[in-house]
């Protein structure tokens, strides 16, 4: 099953205290880092991060609510941050590393929580293997084929240079509007992010990010996958102004994975589920407790 380490001792329930670890995928050979918390019990929660993040993108006021009565685990990517290996160029690709990590650590069932990139490995992910997928959370995600999915590269670049102009970080263009409610969210959650003090990731390789790019694009202009195929419970969310992935996908999702449910954020863009994380929070743990 691949060496995998743990500690008894009491719950951690913070993601800014979450245990760093490793465990490394038969055949693959690959070292993959994540952190864990919660209540080791039940179906695990397999956190998937979005392009250009590392472990330490995750924003504790979604993290931790969930982490309260549930295993929690967020990993990251093979060739980023603290994972050993290359960034392979396509989603299901990723998604094949995401079930080599599951697997190395014993899971036979998971939800999984995808945000933005994590969102599009976590759809590629599903329709492989349904079988490994209890309930699906779809925030700030597109379908592979979806609608202007493709042109996230030059939205990502765009916002990079405004951002390195005015010396600030990216995700404040990238995630929020640039109105004062948005403003002050993504200073919030900037600084939320800064909450571990310890065992903090590396930052990813521009060699890395481009190739994720690579991927996105690849899968915004691949063929439309039939969604019809997912049949877990699913609850998709968003802001209603996505300049990244736009929001209108989320509603393409919405109707074409049955019986899922759908959440758009008001005034918000890319990172409503953080601008509005004391909605969004308790929301998605109804959601995974059921």
């Amino acid at each position: 099953m691949g060496t995998h380490n743990t500690s008894s001792g009491p719950v951690i329930t913070s993601y800014a205290k979450a245990r760093a670890r490793t465990v490394t995928a038969d055949g693959g050979g690959v070292t993959f880092a994540y952190r864990e918390l919660g209540p080791t019990r039940g179906v695990p929660v397999i956190f998937f991060v979005h392009l250009a993040a590392t472990l330490d993108n995750w924003d504790p006021r979604i993290i931790d609510p969930i982490a309260k009565n549930r295993h929690v685990i967020a990993f990251d990517n093979r060739g980023v941050g603290g994972s050993t290996g290359r960034v392979p160029d396509s989603i299901e690709a990723m998604a094949d590393d995401a079930v080599s990590f599951i697997k190395a650590l014993g899971f036979g069932k998971v939800d999984i929580f995808g945000f933005s990139l994590g969102g599009m490995v976590a759809q590629a992910l599903v329709m492989k293997h349904p079988d490994l997928v209890r309930r699906l959370v779809l925030t700030g995600t597109g379908p592979r084929g979806g609608k202007d999915m493709d042109k996230v590269a030059g939205t990502t670049y765009y916002d990079m240079l405004r951002a390195a102009l005015t010396r600030s970080d990216p995700k404040e263009f990238l995630f929020f509007n640039r109105n004062t409610t948005g403003k002050r969210a993504a200073e919030a959650f900037v600084k939320r992010l800064e909450e571990r003090t310890v065992d903090r990731d590396a930052p990813i390789k521009v060699k890395a990010f481009q190739t994720q790019l690579k991927a996105i694009k690849k899968w915004g202009r691949g063929a439309a996958a039939d969604l019809s195929e997912i049949t877990q419970p699913t609850l998709i969310a968003n802001g209603d102004n996505d300049r990244m992935v736009p929001s209108i996908l989320s509603e393409d999702l919405h109707r074409r994975i049955s019986g899922s449910e759908l959440i758009i954020y008001p005034d918000s863009g890319h990172g409503g589920i953080f601008q509005f994380h004391e909605k969004f929070a308790p929301a998605a743990v109804r959601f995974l407790a059921d």
